[in-house]
């Protein structure tokens, strides 16, 4: 079990398990690893609370019923599987400005969260617009051969190396 205690596993055996992981899924459940979705159906849940009409006439959810399902579950599995992950390494920490994003971009922590929030909601729209995150079509649609899918990641990777351009200077 001394795997389980690594602060840091090699990419490339994460990448063949969660591809497995993909497989997997889609042969038990015939659905495939996705994450942005069970944050728009948590969205509705909590709108559901407050405005039921609202919920009820809203295009996307009439199309997504706002339940706890597999994908709901993998969103909370993977939150939890990242605690245990870091406590069973002895590398949990709460770090609100973390070294690196104060010696590129600020050490306050009010900047961060403020970027932070604004990155998050970008975030859901892009993945919304694209009809997917980069889970949903990086992992699941390359591995079905989606087009969208192919050009959603490398369109991700394009994103990420102008990122780190401007961040880094590179």
């Amino acid at each position: 079990m001394r795997v389980f205690s690594m602060v840091q596993w090699s990419p490339y055996v994460v990448g063949i398990l969660i591809g497995a992981l993909n497989l997997v899924a889609m042969l038990l459940s015939d659905k495939v690893l996705g994450a942005s979705t069970s944050y728009a159906k948590a969205s509705g849940m909590v709108r559901n609370i407050l405005d039921k009409e609202y919920v009820k006439k809203n295009e996307f959810y009439l199309q997504n019923a706002i339940n706890i399902d597999w994908g709901f579950m993998l969103v909370v599995g993977i939150i939890i599987g990242a605690f245990i992950s870091a406590g069973l390494s002895n590398d949990f920490n709460l770090v609100l400005v973390p070294p690196m994003w104060a010696n590129e971009i600020s050490n306050s922590f009010f900047v961060r969260f403020i970027i932070a929030v604004f990155g998050g909601i970008v975030l859901g729209i892009g993945s919304r617009w694209a009809g997917g995150c980069t889970s949903g079509h990086g992992i699941s649609g390359t591995s079905q051969l989606s087009i969208l899918s192919w050009v959603a990641s490398i369109f991700f990777f394009i994103g990420g190396i102008i990122t780190a351009f401007l961040i880094y200077g590179l």
